[in-house]
């Protein structure tokens, strides 16, 4: 099966470079240098990853993301965007991780790591784990990478999705956000706590019943989170 990856970015060079590096490896590019042809292309070629830069024509990349999120509610766990963009500040990472996006690279960059990252983010939504963990109503499963509530779905990101996958497999375990960091992000990681705290807090609002008491991702405090330990079954 081809794996088609959405490369948005408006300068020629930056896109040819990173068609020819992620083609050399057997994925199969398609290009587009503005944000109203990212949507387009998006809904036609169907990408299993998309690279977006922030700065792009008309609607700007960030737009580009939230519409991404919006086109696949109700989905599986969302096709992973990776921001590319000349920012660096935290203040534009943090909110390219609100919105929705599941990794981040600053330009100038090295090719050989942002591909390494394009490859590592199509491994984790390939996820061939068979065991659907269930938990007072909360039904995740890997394979799928589906997420539901009290038989309803939960649109959650990639990235939520392995947070979430990670914590659950492991009940009541103190997870420090250096290991979620480490686990998630790999190594040479552009995300910071607040990152993993945004993102921790994102799944509370979607999972929680009352995201200021939660029952399933808990904090502890000064050591990190942990996912409820108690009766839980594997099916």
């Amino acid at each position: 099966m081809t794996t088609t990856v959405l490369i948005v970015e408006d300068d020629p060079q930056i896109s040819g470079l990173l068609r020819t590096n992620l083609e050399s490896t057997g994925l199969t590019c398609f290009a587009v240098n503005e944000g109203s042809k990212a949507l387009e292309a998006f809904d036609r070629v169907s990408p299993a990853l998309v690279i977006l830069d922030i700065t792009l024509p008309g609607i700007d990349g960030l737009e580009v993301l939230r519409q991404i999120r919006q086109r696949s509610a109700g989905a599986a766990a969302a096709v992973p965007v990776l921001m590319l963009t000349a920012r660096g500040s935290e203040s534009d990472k943090v909110l390219g991780f609100e919105i929705g996006a599941d990794d981040y690279v600053t330009k100038p960059f090295s090719t050989r790591e942002l591909v390494a990252r394009v490859r590592a983010l199509l491994r984790r939504t390939r996820t061939e784990v068979v065991e659907i963990i269930e938990r007072g109503g909360l039904r995740i499963d890997p394979s799928r990478r589906r997420v539901s509530k009290n038989g309803v779905d939960v649109e959650v990101t990639s990235l939520e999705f392995d947070v979430l996958l990670f914590m659950a497999s492991r009940p009541g375990r103190v997870l420090t956000r250096q290991a979620l960091m480490d686990q998630v992000w790999g190594e040479g990681r552009v995300v910071d706590d607040r990152s993993i705290d945004s993102l921790v807090s994102r799944l509370r609002r979607k999972l929680e019943e009352d995201p200021a008491k939660p029952a399933y991702l808990q904090t502890v405090w000064g050591a990190g989170y942990r996912f409820s330990e108690g009766p839980y079954s594997p099916s």
